[in-house]
């Protein structure tokens, strides 16, 4: 009896096992999928999109997909002309990009997939800028700036000469906060530091007591111990801020940009598929703010 009763359990053990191995090789399951994606563009959407990415891979190993940085305004370039099939943007497509595009039979899909703030950022020893309104950014990045010194914003504040950090020119970030500070793009003033390099601005303000820079909060959130961030007109920029819309004017949403006739491929198609769903939690993952399902939802639909 006993020992019928070892074999019985020696069997259920052996079926466990078996069950386990089944389940363990049912979620390692990688499809036959085939194919290539090449992908540039935003420096703030590249880690939502690598992310994605990776883990598309695991699962269908047999598509190769590339992520490049070159910019938002660097990949239109690039796009417009038929050599990315997708592109990470931190702004909407300008008009003078579309007409490139169709001029070159190229007509694309705008899909939103995340929100994202642009943080205004100190060095962690500046105690006086605290809050500010949009303004005083202008104030201070405009054009035709005469601002030289902390002193020039706010008499109080030190007289110390403000040394100034932000993305390039091809970066979308550049184009937005332009436009929603000084009520133009690429208008600005000359004598700042540019890099497409995010790392390099953070670097530079944390490095200099009276220096100031700006890019995405989710940048600035990966930097929090390096660097203080401003309010803007009383509202601090974080992820519920920016969902909520009380972070202005440097809230803003994030798009993939792809080109129609790419989206024919059974590859794009499901990655995109991928970056809606599975992908959402990743944008959340990567510091960035997930939208609503049904904002989600509403972009699926253009996946045709």
């Amino acid at each position: 009896m006993k020992a019928k009763k070892l074999l019985t359990l020696a069997v259920a053990a052996m079926m466990s096992l078996t069950m386990v191995a089944c389940s363990g090789q049912q979620a390692e399951k990688k499809t036959d999928l085939k194919g290539t994606i090449k992908i540039d563009g935003s420096s703030t959407v590249y880690p939502i999109t690598q992310a994605v990415a990776e883990e598309f891979k695991k699962a269908n190993p047999g598509v190769e997909i590339t992520v490049g940085v070159s910019g938002t305004g660097g990949v239109f370039k690039k796009f417009v002309v038929g050599e990315t099939d997708m592109n990470d943007a931190s702004r909407h497509v300008k008009q003078e990009e579309l007409d490139k595009a169709k001029a070159n039979g190229i007509e694309m899909t705008e899909i939103t997939v995340a929100y994202d703030g642009i943080a205004v950022v100190v060095n962690k020893q500046n105690d006086w800028a605290k809050d500010m309104t949009a303004e005083e950014l202008k104030k201070i990045w405009d054009k035709d700036s005469k601002v030289q010194f902390w002193s020039d914003v706010r008499p109080e504040w030190p007289k110390e000469k403000i040394k100034l950090y932000g993305p390039g020119t091809d970066s979308g970030t550049f184009d937005y906060f332009t436009q929603a500070i000084n009520g133009k793009e690429k208008q600005i003033r000359a004598d700042f530091t540019a890099s497409e390099d995010d790392n390099v601005l953070v670097q530079g303000v944390a490095g200099d007591k009276y220096a100031m820079g700006f890019f995405g909060l989710a940048y600035y959130e990966e930097n929090m111990d390096k660097l203080n961030v401003v309010k803007i007109n009383g509202v601090e920029p974080t992820q519920d801020t920016v969902k909520n819309g009380t972070y202005q004017p440097l809230g803003r949403p994030l798009f993939v940009y792809v080109s129609n006739k790419a989206m024919e491929r059974p590859e794009i198609k499901e990655f995109l598929k991928f970056y809606l769903t599975k992908g959402r939690e990743l944008v959340k993952e990567t510091g960035y703010i997930p939208m609503e399902d049904a904002k989600y939802e509403t972009e699926l639909s253009k996946i045709k």
